[in-house]
Formats: structure tokens, C-alpha cells, sequence
């Protein structure tokens, strides 16, 4: 999904407040996070994951996320990638009607 800047920029306000959800540590990434990301994204449109090591590589690796989990990277903020993924069900949709 496209995002306009107007769309980035409303995405970034309510991810503001959110604490992350997944943390990226020793291992990697993992097709169990892979997995675990997904469930979240449904679940939740909007998340953080915090990257604790694997700093360097965070862009590739939240593009190998989002192309996994067919979500939008809405933008990297020192450590913390910010992923969006609508609801299908347009009831369920919390921030993009």
C-alpha cells in the first residue's frame, strides 16, 4: 500500500504514543517473528519493532519484513521501525477508512 505524506505523517502521530512490540535481538530475524509480526499487524494495524542489535542492517531487514508480511513501512526513527498493515475488513480498519 502507497502511503501519501499526509498518511506517513498521521500514522507517525498515533504510533507516537506505542510502546514496541517486537524486538530484534541476537538471533535476527526469524520466520517465527516473521509469523509473530504478521499476527500483530493483523491484530493491530499499527506497530514498532526495536532493533537492539543489527543496527546497521535495519533498513534491509524492515524491507524484508514488510515484503513478508505485505505491510508498509511507514519510517525509521533511530532504532525503531514503524510497520502498517490495513485491516481487510473495512469495520476493523482503525486509522485509514
Amino acid at each position: 500500500m502507497e502511503l501519501t505524506s499526509k498518511q506517513r505523517k498521521f500514522l507517525e502521530s498515533k504510533a507516537h504514543s506505542l510502546n514496541p512490540l517486537v524486538i530484534i535481538g541476537g538471533g535476527g530475524v526469524t520466520e517465527e517473528q516473521i509469523k509473530q509480526i504478521n499476527a500483530m499487524l493483523k491484530n493491530h494495524e499499527l506497530i514498532k519493532i526495536k532493533f537492539n542489535e543489527f543496527k546497521d542492517e535495519k533498513f534491509s531487514l524492515t524491507e524484508e519484513i514488510a515484503r513478508k508480511t505485505d505491510s508498509t513501512l511507514v519510517r525509521i526513527i533511530g532504532n525503531v521501525a514503524i510497520l502498517f498493515k490495513q485491516a481487510e475488513e473495512k469495520e476493523k480498519r482503525n486509522f485509514i477508512k
